[in-house]
């Protein structure tokens, strides 16, 4: 069996490489820039993962703020080393997961809702709304809760296209069409 997730520390904190600790380092501004801001044209994600943020190493923690324009997704994805706790702030959306015996699991959330995606289970976010934003903030039980995307995992890693067409019972002009309209995304 195989398992993922952030290792138990046995300090308070894990000390960074420079080995210098003041309140600076416990502080992450990189959402600033979320007060006062536009709305995103494409859907955005913001994060603070051990990447972003060097202090969260070892504390199992991490956030996202996602911003979803009117009519927009986060597609199909995975997170495999952590369940994702969702907590819409503002505006509507369609969330789900399928879990391992390919049941669909679906909610309309409002405003002040919370949903739980569990760890590694594919899931999706979609704004259907046409006129109007969301924002919602995830927490992650680990500091790299990963993100495995389908749609780029699938179509821009260069599994072949035959491979692919046999997989989901299409043919290779499809599965071309499904990787031109991919790699014209920004």
């Amino acid at each position: 069996m195989a398992m993922a997730g952030d290792p138990d520390i046995i300090s308070d904190f894990l000390l960074p490489a420079n080995g210098t600790v003041d309140a600076n380092f416990f502080t992450y501004t990189g959402f600033r820039v979320l007060v006062g801001g536009y709305p995103p044209s494409a859907f955005k994600v913001l994060k603070a993962t051990l990447a972003e943020f060097p202090a969260l190493n070892g504390q199992s923690v991490s956030y996202a703020v996602l911003e979803f324009p009117s009519s927009t997704t986060n597609p199909p994805h995975t997170h495999p080393r952590s369940a994702e706790l969702l907590f819409l702030i503002d505006g509507t959306l369609e969330v789900g997961f399928i879990d391992t015996k390919n049941n669909l699991f679906t909610q309309t959330l409002q405003a002040g809702d919370l949903f739980v995606f569990p760890k590694g289970l594919v899931h999706f976010q979609y704004n259907a709304d046409a006129q109007n934003p969301a924002l919602a903030v995830s927490a992650f039980g680990s500091a790299n809760a990963g993100t495995v995307s389908l749609p780029n995992t699938l179509f821009t890693t260069g599994i072949e296209d035959n491979v692919l067409a046999i997989s989901f019972k299409t043919d290779v002009a499809t599965i071309q069409k499904l990787k031109a309209g991919l790699a014209s995304k920004p």
